[in-house]
């Protein structure tokens, strides 16, 4: 045990309630079984009583059918020897789980069906011995006869035409069973009709109404109904998922992913539940699992992808085809066991009925991360995917040689193909290169594939890497006779080097230092090289020009923009002159560009507009795209949205025809989502954020994906698409560098915050409240950052208080208030400690009342702090919303006088509303609040109606007519009670 072993029977009532709030799994189980020795050693029977059926419950919901029906022999027999022992509670859980050993010994084939039988029949005897309905025992009778295959017609008649007893299962699980049977007979609308209540969440427990929704899955689809499948997968998914005693219903989803489409979205849910394998101890659960793997594995494998790699049993590596051969022996031989024991074949048919189904649909989107079996099987990133139609690529050695010269001349995006089939030729051991003069030495090429890489790892902000190959790439141009690809090389590397971010503080001033020192050493360069063609002048001038860009973005200072302009046009002349199109067209988006930054937009789309009337005349072609990008990048800007989102989605059309690295796709999918959001469009914004973090992904830019998926999980929780941005946030978590602590731990930690958040909008206290406290732990050791601390050891506080748990929301709330301390987060702090001090009045009344003040307390110095800093709050000022609390406080706890006067404060400090007042509906609130304190509790009816009366009026006249609502339902109670 992680606790001292229990000396009273206190102690171990506390460890037995600290036991239930764990997960159900071997960590709560091998507790239960340690807390049953503890309680033996105590002479009072009723502890080991509590303890044993703990421990039942623990083997019941950890799916170990074997060990429940021992625990509760022990119970019998203390019923049988001490029956006074046994109060109401302990006799109502008693008989309560005779319904659990049936059960439990339906999952074992190896007991004898005669001993089935037996048992139902003990158990009958023991509820007519008791005085007992008998409803329980035939609703396991008809459990029975559907499990053996036997016609039901009669066994459902004489549990469901049976009034409903004390003992009967619950609503939702009978609910369940009836559906189920409907299911059986092949009638999906009447099973649908039944599982209503359930899944509208009208009925519910333990383990519903996630287990129906499994079953209402395929006949859903088989409806017509997809959306409605699509969310009840979401919310069944995550209530079920890695739960050993509901592996079957896991299975069920397994086999909803396979027949939708979304193969990819089931082995990733295979790897989540890869325990089940090892951890389910139930055979009639195992089949059930397993049956769904095989539906899901024998898709995938019928797709062709039966090497990809599949989690399954512990101790080996599975391929798909490998995984499905194994599980496939095991589940057969499940049902067998299970169709010998009951003499009948209904498991294997069930079984086969499964593995029969075809696909039900092509592709439902379950997700806002849609993934393809082909990305599952890529083993790495691809760092620039071809275009959509491939270049044709030379067969003759020295041709491609030539031909991928000429196009990186003119910076023709076919050039990349042509280096990255070279990099292969070259790589080989036989590779003999041309001995042809036209082609140069064998060490020109290298340097030339050098250079190629060292632009690809630019692109990518990898600038160390860059800087170090384009240099190395200058002394093999050297070598091979080259100075002016040499300077071109060192050139680059000049840039790349100033763009190396600073470690000190003063980066602005070292980088702009950096990019001015580049700039002169490119121009001297420049002088001092000879014999330059027209392209490597061109562009040296475009480095020049492209290091005083940088150099005007980093500093933001007016003095750098004419140094910018006057280089651009030595290019944009030198381009013109030589009729350069791809440089003529780069100088003048550097033009744009630097207007841009110095702020006037209007002259930098005027300016766009002629380079992008240029490029549809006389190309390059490839440059629109990203030129379009930039137009409407700066319409964003001048906030026109709809120009915007018409430039971004030609953008994204023509950047198709291109391969990947030529376009920013990433960035044009970013801010057509931004358009979309000002257009309210927010749908469609999620869409193009998740595009854009999933084409990051593909390219290995790990963090930027992520970056972007966080953004977008919180847009979907923002727009209360719940369920989508858990699925989503599940998935990330999930991905194997995250799961392996690589990603970086503060983005991780924003990811399970806004999964944490989720949760909790989504009415999933107790699996929010577990990952706040878990945030809470970490960010206490963030000594770089305790503001975000601050602000996460607030939210568990609250989240604790929502629990009943104000011992441990105290302990919170103290860590957030000594990181407050260090950086301040006054309105954050002021709302949680209000907050908790509500629900501790209203959870605990008077008896709360003086940790409630406790709290209160805490938030008046916050805002006292608050005040003397200058601080003003986003939302409602500290003051007015602190006197508000302690009305309210004080009401719960029935202090009404107090209340009265607290809420007068409140009303004073906010002032009478005006016209245009923010803060009429707070005002409203006080108002009605102080009315039901006078008029209701304080029984003083007058003064509360001449006070509604007044506001009421008030508020009419400014014409806040929906705020007058409450106050003229509460001035009318007044007066009927009068």
């Amino acid at each position: 045990m992680t606790t001292p072993h229990p000396q009273s029977t206190d102690e171990l009532y506390q460890a037995l309630k600290e036991n239930d709030r764990r997960p159900y799994g071997r960590t709560r189980t091998v507790t239960a079984e340690e807390l049953v020795d503890a309680a033996e050693q105590f002479a009072e029977p009723v502890p080991l009583i509590d303890a044993l059926l703990e421990l039942q419950e623990a083997y019941t919901y950890g799916s170990e059918p074997r060990k429940s029906p021992v625990v509760f022999a022990r119970l019998l027999t203390l019923f049988d020897e001490q029956p006074d022992v046994f109060d109401e509670r302990l006799r109502h859980q008693l008989f309560w789980r005779f319904k659990w050993v049936a059960h439990a010994l339906r999952q074992l084939p190896e007991i004898p069906l005669s001993s089935l039988r037996q048992w139902l029949t003990e158990m009958r005897d023991r509820y007519e011995k008791a005085d007992l309905g008998l409803q329980p025992y035939y609703g396991q009778a008809f459990q029975l006869a559907a499990h053996v295959g036997e016609d039901t017609a009669l066994a459902y008649d004489l549990w469901a035409a049976r009034t409903r007893t004390r003992l009967s299962d619950c609503e939702a699980c009978e609910t369940c069973q009836r559906a189920r049977h409907h299911l059986r007979a092949g009638d999906d609308k009447e099973a649908l009709r039944v599982f209503e209540p359930v899944l509208a969440g009208k009925e519910s427990c333990k383990e519903e109404p996630a287990r129906s929704a499994s079953y209402a899955l395929l006949p859903l689809l088989r409806t017509g109904a997809t959306d409605r499948a699509r969310e009840l997968h979401l919310t069944g998914y995550r209530a079920c998922r890695r739960n050993p005693s509901m592996s079957e219903e896991v299975g069920r989803h397994l086999e909803f992913c396979a027949l939708t489409g979304n193969e990819a979205r089931g082995l990733e849910l295979l790897a989540e539940n890869r325990n089940l394998f090892d951890e389910v101890d139930s055979p009639l659960d195992q089949l059930g699992f397993l049956t769904g793997v095989e539906v899901l594995l024998q898709r995938v494998e019928a797709l062709g992808h039966g090497e990809l790699p599949a989690a399954g049993y512990t101790g080996r590596t599975w391929t798909v085809a490998a995984l499905r051969a194994e599980v496939r022996g095991r589940a057969d031989d499940l049902a067998a066991r299970f169709d010998a024991r009951n003499a009948t074949t209904t498991h294997a048919e069930r079984r086969r009925a499964r593995l029969d189904r075809t696909p039900l649909l092509e592709k439902l989107e379950l997700t806002l991360r849609t993934r393809e079996l082909d990305e599952v099987a890529q083993p790495a990133p691809v760092a620039a995917p071809t275009a959509p139609v491939a270049p044709t690529i030379p067969e003759s050695l020295p041709e491609l040689i030539i031909r991928a010269r000429e196009l990186d001349e003119v910076g023709h995006p076919d050039a990349q193909a042509c280096w990255a089939r070279l990099r292969t030729l070259v790589a080989t051991r036989d590779y003999a290169h041309p001995d042809d003069p036209t082609v140069g030495p064998l060490v020109r090429l290298r340097a030339d594939l050098l250079s190629d890489e060292a632009n690809r790892a630019g692109i990518k902000d990898r600038f160390a890497d860059a800087a170090a190959l384009h240099e190395e790439a200058a002394g093999l141009y050297d070598d091979a006779g080259e100075p002016a690809d040499a300077a071109v090389s060192r050139a680059c590397a000049l840039l790349a080097t100033a763009e190396i971010p600073p470690e000190d503080e003063a980066a602005v001033e070292a980088r702009t230092a950096a990019l001015t020192e580049a700039h002169a050493a490119m121009v001297r360069l420049h002088e001092e090289t000879s014999d330059l063609a027209p392209y490597q002048e061109a562009r040296l001038l475009r480095l020049r020009a492209t290091a005083l860009a940088v150099r005007l973005q980093t500093s933001g200072d007016e003095e750098h923009i004419a140094p910018v302009l006057a280089e651009v046009d030595l290019l944009h002349a030198f381009a013109t002159r030589h009729d350069l199109a791809g440089q003529i067209s780069g100088a003048r988006v550097l033009r744009v560009s630097t207007h841009a930054l110095s702020g006037d937009l209007p002259t930098a789309v005027a300016e766009i507009d002629a380079v992008l009337d240029r490029l549809r005349t006389d190309g390059p072609a490839w440059h629109l795209p990203r030129t379009l990008g930039l137009r409407g990048r700066l319409q964003l800007g001048l906030r026109d949205a709809q120009s915007a989102y018409t430039d971004l989605t030609e953008g994204l059309r023509l950047a198709a025809d291109w391969p990947a690295d030529v376009v920013d796709t990433t960035r044009i999918l970013g801010d057509l989502a931004e358009a979309c959001m000002h257009l309210g469009r927010p749908d469609e914004a999620l869409r193009h954020l998740t595009r854009s973090a999933e084409v990051d992904l593909r390219r290995g830019n790990r963090i930027d994906a992520y970056c972007t998926y966080s953004n977008a999980a919180q847009l979907s929780l923002d727009l209360g698409r719940v369920e989508d941005c858990i699925a989503l946030l599940d998935s990330l978590l999930a991905e194997p560098d995250v799961a392996a602590g690589e990603l970086d731990d503060r983005l991780a930690a924003q990811l399970r915050l806004t999964r944490a958040r989720a949760l909790h909008t989504g009415e999933d206290l107790k699996a929010a409240t577990a990952e706040f406290v878990a945030l809470a732990a970490e960010s206490a050791g963030w000594d770089d950052d305790p503001g975000s601390h601050a602000m996460i050891a607030a939210e568990t506080a609250v989240l604790l208080g929502e629990s009943g748990e104000f011992e441990r929301a105290r302990e919170a709330a103290d860590q957030a208030l000594a990181a407050h301390a260090k950086a301040p987060r006054f309105e954050m702090l002021s709302n949680s400690l209000r907050e908790l001090a509500r629900l501790q009045a209203q959870q605990q009344g008077p008896d709360g009342l003086a940790d409630a003040r406790a709290f209160l307390a805490d938030a008046g110095r916050i805002a006292d702090e608050a005040r003397a800093a200058g601080f003003e709050a986003h939302g409602r000022s500290l003051d007015p919303a602190l006197a508000y609390e302690h009305g309210r406080v004080n009401a719960y706890a029935g202090e009404y006088e107090d209340a009265l006067t607290a809420l007068d404060k409140a009303l004073a400090l906010l002032g009478e509303p005006g016209q245009g007042d923010g803060h009429v509906g707070e005002w409203a609130e006080c108002v009605r609040l102080a009315g039901a304190v006078e008029g209701i509790y304080l029984e003083r009816p007058a003064p509360a109606l001449t006070r509604l009366d007044a506001a009421i009026g008030r508020l009419t006249a400014l014409g806040h007519t929906e705020e007058t609502e409450s106050l003229t339902s509460l001035t009318a109670r007044l007066r009927d009670e009068a």
